[in-house]
């Protein structure tokens, strides 16, 4: 894997222009003065440089120190460059999160994975490319959002900031502590999360709430808008809606949560009106028979009720009961608002600012 992961990285040099690179080898792993695991001569615009290539699998943010460390440790006499060139610590990696390459920019410590995403800070000689996590991080990334495991973040994000244990997230999320276990495992990669202890009295502590609900932001921005099944009721501006909705639900028994606009303003008043009604509804009978004590039509315009079907009661975590009204909780209308239209999105940024603080 390591020579693969080299031979790409020197393809990928090589196809610069102006650019000529040289493979100077492999270390041997239980050599008594390994330094690195592989060197590279440089050579562009005149100007000549030595990359010293540390090799990993998988690099997060929390890695990164550890890479840091093993690339400055004061034995590694292999840093001083010879006569006339430039010596680069460099990392080369199946795959590297966006938040490691963050941190190793910050520190000018070269990388490329075999997505493509290249940088080279060499004195004067400087390359940048940025391009998608390899699909086998995306994957990981992407799963930790989805289905019941985005049940666990929601639970994360939604209690309090002290310690807690697996099973105490397992029961509030509503997932099995196996689930819990391996998304709280993922967020620690990111340091989202720290723990302390082992074993069974484990805990977590949320270390960087706002780090972690930009990220989930950033991964529903990407993904296609929730499909929502717009209704006209007759006779019901939006803002009686929100009541009239309430009662028929609860005369049906159908489980559902206000969400966007009507219970953003409800959390953090911010605009003068809205038109529409949008919530979540668990899909069943009871939200027909609902619907059907409405009177609401389905329609292609001029909705004024829009419902997003819920297929488990999971999806509608920590909504709150606000004068008889079912609320849904305030991050989760954060994100619904970040993935609406018009000026949802700045009545998101007042919520988070309002209403959830980080």
């Amino acid at each position: 894997m390591e020579q693969q992961l080299v031979d790409g990285f020197l393809e990928a040099l090589q196809g610069l222009p102006g650019v000529r690179a040289e493979f100077s080898g492999m270390e041997q792993p239980d050599g008594p003065d390994r330094g690195h695991d592989a060197r590279i001569d440089l050579r562009a615009g005149g100007k000549a440089a030595t990359l010293l290539i540390e090799v990993k699998n998988e690099v997060y943010p929390r890695d990164v120190r550890q890479v840091l460390w093993q690339l400055q440790k004061p034995e590694r006499r292999w840093l001083e460059p010879a006569k006339g060139e430039h010596a680069v610590p460099f990392l080369i990696a199946q795959s590297i999160s966006p938040g490691a390459r963050e941190l190793l920019r910050g520190e000018r410590v070269g990388y490329y994975d075999s997505g493509g995403s290249l940088y080279l800070p060499a004195g004067n000689i400087y390359v940048y490319v940025d391009k998608p996590p390899p699909k086998s991080m995306s994957r990981s990334i992407r799963s930790v959002f989805s289905g019941r495991r985005a049940q666990v973040l929601h639970a994360v994000l939604e209690g309090n900031r002290e310690w807690f244990g697996v099973k105490d997230i397992a029961n509030q999320a509503q997932v099995s502590p196996a689930t819990a276990s391996q998304v709280l495992t993922e967020l620690e990669k990111f340091e989202w999360v720290v723990s302390r202890g082992q074993g069974p009295g484990k805990e977590r502590h949320l270390q960087e709430p706002g780090a972690l609900l930009d990220a989930w932001v950033n991964h529903l921005a990407v993904l296609r808008p929730i499909p929502m099944r717009r209704y006209f009721v007759p006779s019901a501006r939006a803002e009686g809606l929100v009541e009239k909705f309430a009662e028929v639900c609860a005369a049906s028994k159908a489980e559902y949560a206000i969400t966007h606009e009507a219970a953003g303003q409800l959390y953090a008043p911010f605009l003068s009106t809205f038109s529409q009604v949008r919530c979540r509804l668990l899909d069943g009978p009871a939200a027909d028979q609902a619907l059907g004590a409405l009177d609401a039509r389905v329609v292609e315009q001029g909705a004024n009720l829009a419902v997003i079907e819920c297929k488990s009661p999971g999806e509608l975590l920590f909504r709150e009961s606000v004068n008889g009204i079912w609320m849904a909780g305030v991050v989760r209308v954060y994100l619904d608002l970040m993935c609406s239209e018009g000026r949802s999105r700045d009545m998101a940024r007042h919520l988070r600012h309002e209403g959830i603080g980080f």
